[in-house]
């Protein structure tokens, strides 16, 4: 059970989320810019693209458009897909849980090309490609 002064610390944490310039106050899907746009109790609006945010990559421009802010205003709630985003991470740079963005991360790094990349493959081909794994009995 909690104490008296657990509760009133909770209060306090609440209402200086709810007093907060970073909460938000609008939010919207700008299909034409394909972000989702978030104004800020300070004026600052943010312009999330959808494709970096985990919960929202794979989403459609029409489950986009029905956002719900949270009560304290520091999350985005998008019903349609059952997602949360939680806006003080996405203002530190988080799009999703460190398991998301590696992968992520690492899809784009494979997906590069240069043309030093282009020649170590053509010489791995000549060669007979990737060595098959060793089967284990």
């Amino acid at each position: 059970m909690a104490t008296k002064l657990q509760i009133d610390a909770a209060v306090q944490r609440g209402q200086e989320t709810v007093n907060s310039p970073l909460r938000a106050i609008a939010a919207r899907y700008d299909a034409k810019s394909q972000r989702v746009i978030v104004t800020l109790a300070s004026g600052i609006e943010l312009a999330i693209p959808p494709a970096i945010v985990q919960g929202l990559s794979t989403a459609s421009a029409a489950e986009l458009e029905d956002i719900e802010i949270t009560p304290l205003g520091n999350g985005l709630y998008f019903p349609a897909i059952d997602a949360d985003v939680f806006i003080p991470a996405i203002m530190d740079g988080y799009t999703g849980t460190s398991k998301w963005m590696a992968r992520e991360l690492g899809r784009k790094g494979g997906s590069a090309t240069s043309e030093k990349k282009s020649a170590a493959s053509k010489a791995n081909g000549k060669l007979g490609g990737r060595p098959r794994k060793a089967k284990v009995a």
